[in-house]
Parts: C-alpha cells; structure tokens; sequence
C-alpha cells in the first residue's frame, strides 16, 4: 500500500460514511449473492451488524495512520472471525462485495486507481486478520474446547 494509496482509500470512505446503513445493506446483498452460505455465519441482527461492519470498516481506515496501533486490532478481530467460522476462503469472497459495493455507492469516481488502492489496503488489513486467526489455531491449546470457550466469552 502507498500512501497515495492510504489517502485515496481514507478520502473515499468519507463519502461513503454518510450512507453506511445503505452501504452496509448492499454489502451484505452482495456477500449474500456470491456466497448464500455465509448467512449461516450471521446470527444477530443484521441492522446491527451492518453498523458494526461500517463503524469497523471506518475504525481500520482511520488507523492506517498509526499501524503500529492498527495491527493489534485487526489481528484480535481475526481471531474473533475464526472463533465465529470464518475460513481464509471468506477473505476473498468479502473483498469481492466490498468492492463492489463500493463501486455501486460510489459510482464512476471509483475508478481503476481508487479500485487497486481499496484492493491493496483490504489486502493487507485481510493478511493480518488471517495472521491473527493462524495465531488462534496454532496455540497448543486450541484444540481444548475449555480454552476456546472462554476466548469466545472474552470477545
């Protein structure tokens, strides 16, 4: 990721944050088109999980200011992610409809350039999630049920 990248990805969210109920409805329509059996992932309101996905969406996009910050973060909602049943195939699957997504609520400013740079900075936000799932799974004990249980009660 660049920084033209970074400000490009930082600058468009902003207009997209006026309409998150929207945006956050066409994502899951989408996410839902390309892979209907990820509704099975979704167990609570999906109004408030739309929120809760915009505000984070927004949360990670500040934070690429201060990474040092943003790694924890997004490794500890990796970690969540797996415990809830999210396989490293998803990642790509939730690229796709935030992409698209995107490019509906955007319309023709999001062009070829700001397409590559939301590609590159959920890429990486993506990787590191992942790392922080791995970190889950390669505990030695992440295959007691007892210690599982309660890492789910604690997030």
């Amino acid at each position: 990721m660049t920084p033209q990248q970074k400000t490009l990805v930082q600058e468009s969210f902003k207009k997209v944050a006026p309409i998150a109920p929207l945006a956050a409805d066409l994502f899951y329509a989408r996410l839902f088109e390309i892979d209907p059996e990820l509704r099975l992932l979704f167990k609570s309101d999906m109004k408030r999980q739309g929120m809760t996905l915009m505000t984070m969406i927004g949360t990670a996009v500040r934070g690429l200011d201060n990474p040092d910050a943003l790694v924890p973060v997004l490794k500890n909602l990796g970690r969540r992610h797996m415990v809830y049943g999210v396989k490293d195939k998803h990642y790509g699957t939730v690229a796709q409809a935030l992409l698209d997504t995107l490019q509906h609520a955007m319309g023709p400013e999001f062009d070829d350039e700001m397409r590559a740079a939301w590609t590159a900075v959920y890429s990486l936000m993506a990787s590191v999630m992942q790392m922080g799932a791995r970190e889950v799974v390669e505990t030695p004990a992440a295959n007691d049920p007892a210690p599982l249980k309660m890492h789910q009660t604690l997030l």
